[in-house]
């Protein structure tokens, strides 16, 4: 058995690619248009993880996704998490969960699909503003 990917629909394209190439820092590996079908495929992966890619669903015609929650979520290690937050903030992303143990923080494409950010290796000292820092919205 090997795991192939993970697949979300989107309703914005561009937006959700600038969430996850500008902003995250993934990488588009592929893309794949199907007239007919009317939908688009990207496959975007994280720099250190090529193997382990999200496919971003985009049907052309117009669809309400709702229980973005009701997915689950996505993971995402990174090498520090108050550093990667605070540039994530800075992009105007909000931080629903804050790493106020240094260890998990989490966030929401821009479809309310929640992504748990983890520190690489173990957590690090708790700080501030991270550690006083309340929840926004659900994660």
């Amino acid at each position: 058995m090997k795991y192939l990917h993970t697949m979300i629909r989107v309703s914005d394209l561009d937006k959700s690619l600038d969430f996850f190439v500008n902003k995250l820092g993934f990488v588009e590996q592929r893309r794949h248009v199907n007239e007919k079908g009317r939908y688009t495929l990207v496959f975007v992966a994280a720099p250190e993880s090529p193997d382990a890619p999200v496919e971003l669903t985009y049907n052309w015609d117009p669809e309400v996704y709702t229980g973005g929650r009701n997915f689950g979520h996505l993971a995402i290690e990174v090498d520090n998490i108050y550093d990667y937050c605070a540039r994530l903030q800075k992009e105007g992303i909000v931080i629903n969960r804050p790493p106020r143990d240094g260890r998990m923080a989490f966030i929401k494409t821009p479809d309310g699909i929640s992504i748990e950010l983890l520190n690489k290796d173990r957590a690090l000292p708790p700080q501030e503003p991270w550690l006083s820092m309340p929840n926004t919205g659900s994660w």
